[in-house]
């Protein structure tokens, strides 16, 4: 990995793994004694690359795993421990979804590949990407309530929104894990691979294959729609598609179909 474009060094990261293939970046969370829990210096360290990556016009595509047998396996619970007072508790959790927000605002596809066990934070990260993509031996839970907690980094509002209020009041009130095969049925990942972080790859590639204005576009016209209603989601829409139409991607992608040929997007 070049490291030349970013300006920061191999050395600089203690608990994670950064490298970029293919326009592909991959972050490898590389804590596995504590089975990638999430610290502080961790969650600085993700704030820094994703910036980074928000920023590079090379980087097509977001990937996210970690390292040993757990993706994240949830916050530092010594860390959260400290906690003393209820504003402290409150800053704590905005930093993590602030952090999240972050991710999720990238205008690039970003995938969770969980190899391992995705549990509170981790789940939480999980899903402030666009997809994800399970190992058969992973489990994922919002265990909080067990802990006298509940989900701070975005997980009691954006599971509902991807498996529905009853299917996530389930996990998070009862805390359970779930293997990845009922995962799979609820809706929590999209797919369920003996090597998640390869069938990752393979999505982002054929992903990046198509237009990155339409990509980051379509991806802001579902955000911003659920947000709303129907018939605003539909305004949204349109205003957005008339914006795409008037791309130079638009006019390859379409000439391309027409002369049967492959497209040669250039993002503008």
């Amino acid at each position: 990995m070049n490291y030349d474009e970013f300006d920061i060094s191999a050395d600089d990261f203690e608990n994670l793994l950064f490298s970029v293939e293919n326009n592909i970046a991959i972050i490898e969370t590389n804590r596995p004694k504590a089975l990638n829990a999430l610290n502080n210096e961790l969650l600085l360290e993700l704030i820094t690359v994703i910036e980074l990556v928000a920023i590079s016009a090379d980087i097509k595509a977001l990937i996210i795993t970690g390292k040993g047998r757990a993706f994240i396996a949830g916050a530092d619970i010594s860390e959260l421990q400290t906690i003393e007072d209820s504003f402290a508790g409150r800053d704590a959790a905005m930093t993590g979804q602030n952090i999240f927000n972050a991710l999720a605002a990238l205008p690039i596809p970003t995938i969770a590949a969980i190899n391992g066990f995705a549990l509170g934070g981790g789940l939480e990260l999980a899903l402030a990407c666009d997809l994800r993509v399970a190992s058969p031996d992973a489990r994922m839970g919002l265990p909080e309530v067990s802990l006298g907690l509940i989900p701070g980094y975005g997980g009691t509002q954006r599971l509902p929104r991807l498996i529905g209020q009853g299917r996530a009041l389930d996990l998070i009130l009862t805390g359970r894990h779930v293997k990845a095969d009922e995962a799979l049925q609820l809706g929590l990942v999209n797919r369920v691979a003996d090597d998640a972080l390869t069938t990752a790859k393979e999505i982002a590639n054929s992903i990046i294959k198509n237009s990155p204005i339409a990509l980051g576009l379509a991806k802001e016209s579902v955000v911003r729609g659920l947000d709303t209603s129907l018939s605003q989601g539909l305004e949204i829409e349109a205003d957005i598609f008339g914006m795409v139409t008037t791309t130079a991607d638009m006019k390859e992608g379409t000439a391309a179909f027409l002369e049967k040929r492959a497209a040669d997007f250039k993002g503008s």
